[in-house]
């Protein structure tokens, strides 16, 4: 174990064998760091807060600090961090309110670039990429392999789908389909992510069938349901094509086109 005598790590924590923590680091009681896992100079670890293995931290992060809520009040709320995350210089992420089963959690193989910020109740999948400067509010889900690019912000209880596409400086207050492009002001479907999903891994077949969906959903100029209506009861479409009807489905549901608000607890009367 290669830990720097300038970084103070409470004999509270568990650490791996072979954990790297570099000067100027604070690691607090209750955290757990697993094999392989690096954390850069200043560094700040708190809470119950788990990072997992192969994670590599830049300067100045901070993990595991109070959610950004005046109703919280302490309790013992959490963040999971998954694998072989890269976590870059000045991100934030915060631990969960009481709000929502009190967890943040960031999956496996992200990339958060510099100066991003994943708030409280955030569940950030597999493969997910930001952007410098992106600002992601609270209780957002954001599904695996999405990219969101630099500056923009996410309205709280905001879903983005599977491998979607956010274009920079995007102001996102609606759920992304997947498997589309949002960007503009205001922000919009610009088209189907063609190369994400090939990126992705998903069969050509497919992403010509999402393209011609995106054509039949977005530009026919026909009311939305009716033709949701038209393709959920058509054969032949692959999976993909069937979650993005459900994602449409789910946003039109929630209040302001925002499924995870339909869940949201009521304040108290």
């Amino acid at each position: 174990m290669a830990i720097s005598k300038l970084a103070v790590v409470s004999a509270k924590a568990e650490l791996a064998g072979d954990v790297q923590i570099g000067p100027f680091c604070y690691i607090g009681p209750g955290v757990r760091i697993g094999p392989g896992t690096v954390l850069h100079n200043g560094v700040t670890v708190v809470g119950h807060t788990r990072l997992g293995r192969g994670n590599v931290v830049y300067p100045n992060v901070c993990i595991g600090t109070p959610p950004q809520d005046i109703t919280y009040a302490e309790e013992p709320t959490r963040v999971e961090v998954e694998d072989e995350n890269i976590i870059r210089e000045c991100v934030t992420i915060h631990r969960g309110s009481s709000k929502e089963g009190g967890l943040t959690r960031v999956g496996s193989r992200c990339y958060l670039m510099a100066c991003s910020h994943v708030g409280h109740d955030c569940r950030v999948g597999d493969g997910v990429i930001f952007g410098n400067n992106v600002l992601v509010g609270g209780h957002v889900h954001i599904e695996d392999g999405a990219n969101i690019n630099g500056g923009a912000a996410v309205h709280p209880f905001t879903t983005i789908g599977r491998l979607a596409y956010v274009g920079g400086l995007t102001r996102i207050v609606q759920d992304v389909p997947p498997f589309m492009i949002v960007e503009g002001h205001p922000s919009r479907v610009r088209g189907p992510n063609s190369v994400g999903m090939r990126r992705g891994g998903i069969p050509q077949e497919a992403i010509e069938a999402v393209a011609k969906a995106y054509r039949r959903i977005y530009r026919r100029g026909r009311p939305r349901a009716e033709v949701l209506d038209e393709m959920e009861n058509e054969d032949g479409w692959p999976e993909e094509v069937r979650r993005l009807c459900a994602s449409l489905r789910a946003s039109a549901a929630g209040r302001s086109g925002r499924y995870r608000e339909s869940l949201r607890k009521k304040p108290p009367a």
